[in-house]
């Protein structure tokens, strides 16, 4: 096959032909990832072609589902286990596939905060909201806002004499950008330069150029996931000739 290997090419040809190390090729036929390689009359490794078609299949699906779920994935090819193997593609493509639709959730949120920015129609005739109403409002406890103060992601003002906090506009409209952001995976280190922007232009560019940089990622592994697949089919084609494929 074009850029394939024979049926008895040493590690390092292996390696080459996949576009790894040889500490790889060897790392993942001891995880299980690739069958048993044969041996040569002098006891040295020997691959083929299921190898190398294990050996791409991994690395695109790592891409895709990470490397733990790619292993995951591949362990139960080579037990013959092929439903298994399916059944872990397939929560591979859904697990993207939600994560989509929380980004798209995401999205319409934030068109709502661009829309109304200072989170108007949430506080109180007095502009500010204590602690308790704002958990309350946000459906979160109020030890979460405290937490989220203390990351630096809120600064709510202080009331004089008892020191209880205030949560003006501004803060709510804070408090709910992080609340969609944690919803979705974001931690405080990448909140941090988002709610910084909003405070300084009161929009919500960051957050878009978050999403946006958010949509590459599922793009690419979502090709990752496609690419595996293509050379998945291959190991199933490569053991179904050999006649040792099972349902």
């Amino acid at each position: 096959m074009p850029g394939g290997v024979g049926g008895a090419v040493r590690p390092i040809e292996l390696a080459r032909a996949a576009g790894v190390s040889t500490q790889q090729v060897r790392r993942l036929e001891d995880l299980g990832v690739l069958p048993p390689a044969r041996r040569s009359a002098g006891g040295h490794r020997r691959y083929g072609p299921q190898h190398l078609a294990a050996l791409r299949a991994y690395t695109a699906l790592a891409g895709g589902m990470g490397a733990s779920g790619a292993v995951a994935a591949l362990v139960p090819l080579w037990r013959g286990e092929i439903a298994a193997v399916l059944e872990r593609i397939d929560a591979g493509h859904g697990a993207l596939h939600d994560e989509r639709v929380a980004l798209a959730e995401l999205a319409d949120a934030l068109a709502a905060l661009a829309a109304d920015p200072a989170g108007a129609g949430q506080v109180p005739d007095d502009n500010s909201l204590a602690i308790g109403d704002l958990a309350r409002r946000l459906g979160v406890r109020t030890s979460a806002l405290r937490v989220w103060e203390s990351a630096g992601l809120l600064s709510p003002a202080r009331e004089r004499g008892t020191g209880y906090r205030r949560y003006d506009p501004g803060d709510v409209r804070d408090a709910r950008a992080v609340q969609l952001l944690r919803r979705s995976g974001y931690l405080f280190d990448a909140i941090s330069p988002v709610i910084a922007e909003l405070r300084r232009a009161g929009g919500t560019p960051a957050l878009q150029a978050t999403l946006e940089r958010r949509r590459e990622v599922l793009f690419e592994r979502s090709r990752a996931m496609i690419t595996g697949a293509r050379h998945l089919a291959e190991c199933l084609e490569l053991l179904a000739a050999d006649g040792t494929m099972a349902p």
